[in-house]
């Protein structure tokens, strides 16, 4: 999975976010060719390789795909709270900390996001 991530992100740079995700949609019907993690890797490749708002676009596609993860709210928070978006990002690590409450990566960053103490 890490190397169809891998080929999706520079697919990304190259030809642009959309061809990207295309290109999952494309790869989806194969049994076992993408997964929400394929997602999640290449958002965050994006998101912390100077393409912020495309790593967000694949997060918040994360969520649509996989509704129910926690991981997937999880992450979609990160990439707002990386763009500066702290309401967005709040929303989101509530919602992973729904799905699972023990999620204690949200319980964290929701305390930073607060400003509370840690």
């Amino acid at each position: 999975m890490v190397q169809i991530s891998l080929t999706l992100f520079l697919l990304a740079k190259v030809r642009g976010i959309q061809a990207a995700l295309q290109r999952y949609d494309e790869l989806k019907p194969q049994a076992g060719a993408v997964n929400e993690q394929t997602l999640n890797t290449m958002g965050y490749l994006l998101l912390y390789g100077g393409r912020e708002m495309d790593g967000l676009r694949v997060f918040q596609k994360n969520v649509r795909e996989y509704s129910l993860s926690s991981n997937a709210y999880d992450s979609l928070g990160e990439a707002y709270m990386k763009t500066g978006q702290k309401d967005l990002s709040i929303q989101n690590y509530e919602k992973s900390l729904q799905l699972n409450p023990k999620n204690d990566n949200a319980v964290r960053r929701l305390k930073q996001l607060r400003g509370e103490a840690g």
